[in-house]
Parts: C-alpha cells; sequence; structure tokens
C-alpha cells in the first residue's frame, strides 16, 4: 500500500508538470522585452534589452542612473556632469554629430532635443527615444517610468518615482501656511531672464503655493521673459532664487551689491539662494533636491 501510494505522488506531480507545461506557464514572469512606450517621437520598441546606451540629455543621463542603467550606458554627451561616473565625451547634445554618435555602436540613444537627429539614426537601425523637456512634474514621472521600462528596469523606475512624490509631499507639508503667501523671484541669469509659473521651474514653485513676480511682466507669453532691475525692487520677493551661481558666480553678496536691493525683502530676511544651475534647469530625479533647497529657505523666519 506504502509504494501504491508513493507511485501516486509520483504519477500526480507529472501530470501537474505537464499540465503547467502545457499550459504555457501562465504564472511564469513575462518576459521584459519587446518593449513599446509612448515618446516624443511616437511609438517607440526597444526589441531587447539594451546594452550600449548612448545618452544626449543630461537630464536621461540623471535618470538611467537612477533606475539602475548606468552599466548599460556607453557614452553621454558633453554637458551631463551628473552623476560623476557617468563616460562623459564630446558628443553634443544641441548639435548632434551622427557619424560620431553612430562610433559608440549604440542599440538605444536617448535625446531630448531633436534638429533631425532621430531620423538620421533610425535610417542607420539605431532605437532612438525623444523624451523632450517635461512641462510638468506628471510629465516627469513618466520619462522616467519610459526610461526604466525601455532598459529593462521598471520596477526600479516606478520605485524612484514612487520615491520622488513620497518626497516632494512631505516637503510641501514641510512649509508652514504662513509662508504660503511668499513672492519668488528666479533668475536664470544677471541681466534678470526668469521663469514664470508657466514653465517647469515655475510649477515647482506653484507646489508650494508661492506667487512668481515674472508671472505679471510676461507680455509676450513667452515662459522666460527678461525683468529689470527696477521691476524686481519694486516688486519686493520675499525669496531669491540664483540658478546662475555656477555659470555666472551670483551669490547672496553679489546681490546686496546689487542699487536698491538692500531693501528687498529677501535680502533683508536672508532668504537670498544659491542653486546648483543643473539642479534648477533638469527634470530628472534631482526635482528633489531642488524643491529641498526651496522648502528650507521658506521655512527662514
Amino acid at each position: 500500500m506504502l509504494r501504491r501510494s508513493v507511485l501516486l505522488v509520483v504519477l500526480l506531480v507529472a501530470v501537474l508538470a505537464a499540465t503547467s507545461s502545457a499550459s504555457g506557464g501562465r504564472h511564469a514572469t513575462p518576459p521584459l522585452f519587446p518593449v513599446t512606450v509612448k515618446a516624443g517621437n511616437g511609438s517607440v520598441t526597444v526589441a531587447k534589452r539594451p546594452t550600449r546606451i548612448v545618452s544626449l540629455s543630461p537630464t536621461a543621463t540623471e535618470t538611467l542612473f537612477a533606475v539602475g542603467a548606468g552599466a548599460q550606458v556607453v557614452a553621454v554627451d558633453d554637458q551631463s556632469d551628473y552623476p560623476k561616473q557617468a563616460p562623459k565625451t564630446t558628443l553634443s547634445g544641441f548639435r548632434p554629430n551622427v557619424e560620431a554618435i553612430a562610433g559608440y555602436n549604440p542599440d538605444l540613444v536617448i535625446v531630448s532635443n531633436d534638429g533631425g537627429v532621430v531620423a538620421a539614426l533610425q535610417k542607420l537601425g539605431v532605437t532612438v527615444l525623444l523624451e523632450p523637456a517635461a512641462d510638468t512634474v506628471a510629465e516627469a514621472y513618466e520619462e522616467i517610468r519610459q526610461i526604466g521600462e525601455v532598459t529593462g528596469h521598471p520596477k526600479s523606475g516606478t520605485t524612484v518615482v514612487r520615491g520622488m512624490q513620497t518626497s516632494l509631499t512631505k516637503l510641501i507639508r514641510s512649509v508652514p501656511k504662513k509662508a504660503r503667501h511668499l513672492k519668488v523671484f528666479h533668475e536664470l541669469s544677471p541681466d534678470y531672464y526668469s521663469a514664470t509659473s508657466a514653465t517647469f521651474i515655475g510649477r515647482i514653485y506653484r507646489l508650494f503655493g508661492f506667487t512668481n513676480i515674472a508671472d505679471a511682466a510676461d507680455s509676450t507669453h513667452s515662459g522666460y521673459p527678461k525683468l529689470s532691475g527696477e521691476y524686481i525692487v519694486a516688486a519686493n520677493p520675499d525669496i531669491v532664487v540664483l540658478s546662475d551661481s555656477v555659470c555666472c558666480a551670483q551669490t547672496a553678496a553679489t546681490v546686496e551689491e546689487r542699487p536698491g536691493w538692500q531693501q528687498v525683502s529677501a535680502v533683508r530676511s536672508n532668504r537670498v539662494i544659491t542653486v546648483n544651475d543643473s539642479i534648477a534647469s533638469r527634470w530628472g530625479p534631482r526635482i528633489v533636491d531642488f524643491a529641498r533647497v526651496i522648502a528650507r529657505v521658506a521655512k527662514r523666519s
């Protein structure tokens, strides 16, 4: 009887294994590739996991390393300065040289600007993903998810986005309600170019409820008006954010030396801060770093 029971168990296991095989392994993990995403250049299908990625976008470079695809990157453009281990080259994302790009034998190229490079590389059989500058935080999240998907790191991409969402929510809630009336001036360059609430940068300030003084001065609706010193002083911003500290050596000290600025609320309240130019101009994972600086200064008394 014992032997018969053992034989029955063995037979049952065999039948179950055969049934599982015949069903096509319906409980097996589905393959990651091919994967199709809807990018700036339409539907893009990546047939297999890329192992030779070229990034011509500093934001994409940061994202690639954040989602765990850094080891798959063989070259990045001359503006990709983060992270430090990124394989920086002389490739240009603004004036891309198709032959130079093709020289790296890429199986995936990520760009933020087109200018004809997408079609040229596609003619060579190279898969290209166009991830243009995001207009909203939601668009930035979607691009991070897409880069995670096309590189074989979908879970990591989702994890990065969820972490960003959690961090941003905490930072926004950390700012007291009394600070939500504050007026902000975001300086792009020493000649007073700024960014309005219609831009990606401006939308970060809107998350905190701040009033952007550049909004009322954007008569052409470009999103990036050039203000005057007199206008800024009269608007009396409570916060001044300098995103021209690296390029143009602007600091709280240089701002205080500007004619009439000594009476500006931000100067008197010690709310003139510098933000690394690259952090303030990109829409990748370091959005959180930018928001953290803003939250910190907003809480100053």
